[in-house]
């Protein structure tokens, strides 16, 4: 197959060496020198500093020249790795002819909407689908297991995401629900802060001689997580069982409970007491789950979904409650039924 990967940040680049053992990949990147200087050392110093790139991977500045390198019938694809305040203009220079996944996890700021929404709008003419799942990018950079799935309406475009990617240490499923592996993907962000949050209650009481919350309250977040991901996810049309796989489960306790995950770190930095500006300035990459969390509150209540610990999340981003305070008020609702 003929590939582009558009972005070279952690997860396009770890996609892009993975595929090239096997495909003709082109990286591409909007900034000239930082590609000139992966060209030089044959690695992504700021990304992916341990992972070297592979003499077959190519590297290129020109957008043209890759958007043109990765349409070849049936055999061709281009992987659209930007962060999704990327997705809408990547999109929209999409020649005919391109069949597209992308690999960005979220909403969109501003219209709430996520990836297949805005290709809707802004390409409706073209195959286009998501790819997802519980993946670190040093992980697969370095050839380490992972697992992964390929979704889209279309399937044949969903299979063309497996034939890309899949080999002997990354085995990739396909799904028909776009819907349902977008909501895992981008609610999951929101999960991990807060049971990053959680974890760093306890270290801190734990420090101090004290008990806080502990294993419970992280089970406890990550299964009434996982149904509020599911809720959702029914509210805007998905299946019920993908949620419980790969991009909805598996993404989930990934992200939640790694120590490679953002959003996590974003959380237990929260439980120390430092403040939002300090924490996205010390971690230097995107936490996507910072942005999305008000996102995904707007949709759930627009849909009528109760989220009570998005809410919690949304809460403490915007300085509303401190990190005791929104467990407090998670653990003070009125008793229900599970489901």
């Amino acid at each position: 197959m003929k590939i582009s990967v558009l972005g070279a940040g952690a997860w396009g680049t770890a996609l892009a060496i993975a595929a090239s053992a096997r495909h003709d990949v082109l990286l591409w990147a909007r900034d000239a020198d930082a590609v000139a200087a992966m060209r030089a050392a044959r690695r992504n110093a700021r990304y992916l500093p341990d992972a070297p790139l592979p003499a077959a991977l190519a590297l290129g500045d020109d957008l043209d020249a890759a958007l043109a390198h990765g349409i070849n019938g049936d055999h061709g694809l281009i992987v659209i790795a930007t962060p999704m305040a990327g997705l809408r203009e990547m999109l929209a220079r999409l020649p005919a002819g391109a069949r597209a996944h992308w690999l960005c996890k979220g909403f969109e700021a501003g219209t709430g909407r996520l990836g297949h929404e805005i290709a809707r709008e802004v390409a409706p003419h073209l195959a286009t689908g998501i790819l997802s799942g519980p993946s670190f990018a040093q992980e697969v950079a370095a050839g380490q297991p992972t697992a992964l799935v390929s979704a889209s309406s279309d399937a044949a475009l969903a299979r063309l995401g497996v034939n890309a990617f899949h080999s002997e240490r990354l085995r990739v499923y396909s799904s028909a629900d776009p819907i349902g592996v977008e909501v895992g993907g981008a609610v999951k962000n929101v999960m991990a802060i807060a049971v990053g949050i959680a974890d760093g209650l306890r270290l801190a009481a734990e420090a101090q001689g004290r008990k806080g919350p502990g294993l419970n309250a992280r089970a406890a977040l990550i299964t009434r997580g996982l149904a509020e991901m599911q809720r959702l996810a029914l509210a805007l049309g998905a299946h019920p069982e993908t949620l419980l796989g790969l991009a909805g489960l598996g993404d989930l306790v990934l992200t939640a409970t790694g120590d490679l995950s953002r959003n996590r770190r974003v959380g237990l930095l929260l439980a120390e007491g430092l403040d939002l500006p300090a924490i996205l300035g010390k971690l230097g990459h995107v936490a996507e789950g910072v942005y999305s969390a008000p996102t995904v509150l707007a949709r759930a209540r627009g849909a009528g979904v109760d989220m009570p610990i998005t809410s919690a999340v949304v809460d403490v981003l915007e300085g509303r409650l401190d990190t005791h305070g929104a467990m407090d008020a998670l653990m003070g609702r009125q008793a229900k039924a599970e489901w």
